[in-house]
This record gives C-alpha cells, sequence and structure tokens, in this order.
C-alpha cells in the first residue's frame, strides 16, 4: 500500500458539518470526538474528488474511485483517503492580522503522518514550556511587538504571549511552506505567521476562533424572517489548513495512475463541504 500527505487550504469559510447540533450552535462542524479537533471527513473528501473526475473513455475514474453505487459490489477503488485533521487554525493577531496557530500534540500527530508517508520527515516536535510562552518560526516574526516596554510580545484573540525563536519549527515550516503554497509570496506570509502554542492554549482557540455565522431564511412573498427559520452555523474560517492521508490499493489502478488523477483534479480550487452557493468550502488541495 502507498501513502501520500494531502493538504488542504481554505480560501473560503469551510463547512463541513455533522448535522443538528444540541448545543447553541445549530450546525456545528465536525470534530474528533476524543481531541475536539475540527476535521473534514475522508468521504467528503473523496466524494468531492469523484465529482469532479472527468474520464476519458478508459474509466480511469471507476478504477481510481471505485463503481458508482449500482455497481459498488464490483471491487473497491484503488485511493482511499483517511479524514483531514486540522493542523494550522487563523487566529487573530494584534500584529500581522492574523496568525496560522498550532499546538506540540498536533505536530506530533502530523509527525506520524509523515513517518506513514516515508515525507518532510522531522524530528521531536518543538515543545511549548508553559501557556504564557508560544513558539515562532522566523526571526523577526510579523507576529511580535512592543507592549509595556517587553519585546516580543504576541497577542492571539484576547491571550497575550511572550515569542520565542525555534530554529527545529523554522526548519520544519520552509518545508511545510512549499508543500501547502505553489506562491512563493504566500509561502513568506506563512513563514512569518506560525506560531506554536501550549496545547491548552490551543484547546481554547478551538472552541473561540472559529467563525459562527446567524443565517435566516425569508418568506418569499413578504420578504421578511420565516418563522422559526434562525439558525447559528459554525465553520473553519478562511485559510485554515488541513492534514490527511491518501492510501493507493493497486487494485484496478495503479499508484502512479492514481496520483496523476488527483494531481489533474486539483488544478483548480474545489468545493468542500456545504453551502457552495454563498461562497463557502472553496479550497486548495496539494498532494505532496
Amino acid at each position: 500500500m502507498k501513502t501520500n500527505l494531502l493538504f488542504l487550504h481554505a480560501l473560503s469559510p469551510l463547512h463541513a458539518g455533522t448535522g443538528q447540533g444540541v448545543g447553541a450552535i445549530d450546525l456545528p462542524i465536525a470534530r474528533e470526538k476524543a481531541t475536539n479537533l475540527p476535521i473534514v471527513p475522508g468521504s467528503t473528501l473523496k466524494g468531492v474528488l469523484r465529482a469532479s473526475c472527468k474520464d476519458d473513455g478508459d474509466k480511469i475514474c471507476e478504477r481510481v474511485f471505485g463503481p458508482e453505487t449500482n455497481n459498488a459490489g464490483d471491487h473497491a477503488g484503488s485511493a482511499q483517503f483517511s479524514d483531514l485533521r486540522l493542523l494550522f487554525l487563523p487566529a487573530r493577531s494584534l500584529a500581522g492580522t492574523f496568525a496560522w496557530v498550532t499546538s506540540p500534540l498536533v505536530l506530533r500527530r502530523f509527525a506520524r503522518d509523515c513517518r506513514m508517508a516515508n515525507t518532510l520527515g522531522f524530528g521531536e516536535p518543538p515543545q511549548v514550556a508553559n501557556d504564557k510562552i508560544c513558539l515562532l518560526a522566523a526571526d523577526p516574526s510579523a507576529l511580535t511587538m512592543k507592549i509595556e516596554q517587553e519585546d516580543n510580545q504576541v497577542v492571539l484573540e484576547d491571550l497575550r504571549l511572550t515569542g520565542e525563536f525555534n530554529q527545529g519549527l523554522q526548519s520544519l515550516v520552509n518545508d511545510l511552506s512549499v508543500n501547502i503554497f505553489a506562491d512563493t509570496h504566500w509561502q513568506d506570509l506563512f513563514k512569518e505567521r506560525v506560531c506554536v502554542v501550549h496545547d491548552d492554549v490551543f484547546n481554547f482557540l478551538l472552541e473561540t476562533a472559529t467563525e459562527i455565522t446567524a443565517r435566516i431564511r425569508m418568506e418569499e412573498d413578504k420578504k421578511t424572517v420565516k418563522e422559526g427559520a434562525l439558525w447559528y452555523e459554525e465553520a473553519l474560517p478562511a485559510e485554515s489548513i488541513l492534514v490527511g492521508l491518501m492510501l493507493v490499493q493497486e487494485i484496478k489502478a495503479n499508484a502512479d495512475q492514481v496520483r496523476e488523477v488527483i494531481g489533474r483534479i486539483a488544478q483548480d480550487p474545489l468545493q468542500v463541504g456545504g453551502n457552495s452557493t454563498v461562497g463557502r468550502g472553496l479550497c486548495w488541495i496539494r498532494l505532496v
């Protein structure tokens, strides 16, 4: 079985939901049960890729993704997709506009995926000593400022942290940037804005830094809000970066054919998740 890393970069707010919620948010995003980490289910990603695949008379889409529902028992698809887990969460920053934030636990799980895919190898993920500091991948960083005579202060949402440059993180981010972004300008922006915070701080941001939108439905003839048609919907903010695995079992298509098909599909942005008619879920997908 061949394994590849797959990155997803959200260009607009991304709602991959789980249906009706039981809390204050009527339509929450999908999350892992144990870690509360936002995800895009693998089935969602596979459906998007399959719907965008075009055959050239060689049935390559069927060989890569499997037969249509009526003939699903004939054979399995050659491409299998894990859930995409959040790797970098964009959060408001007092300096630099916003930061791409992650945590040591998230990086440790990402390192395990890299070993499975035999790519982007890096050593022990950097550790954050306490919840008052954050690690930065650039020196100087776009996120730092001077507050009350103290240098290298980073303010994320309502949190004030002390930034510390980490050379190991810089090396990792340099490798990541060229695999996530095709544009060199965005690669530089990414390097200047990566921030690693304590796991507890990241858990706080997972609850407070997602996007909550009030949605309504109108009465067609009256142009007023329909009774009971107000709901709150959660989304990952634009610039969120997720990562997952694509596994290839060479059933009807070999690994090179699968990668060629996925690469061809991913040449243009794809719509992932719900609310496509209001511009949600426009994403770049990059296969390493």
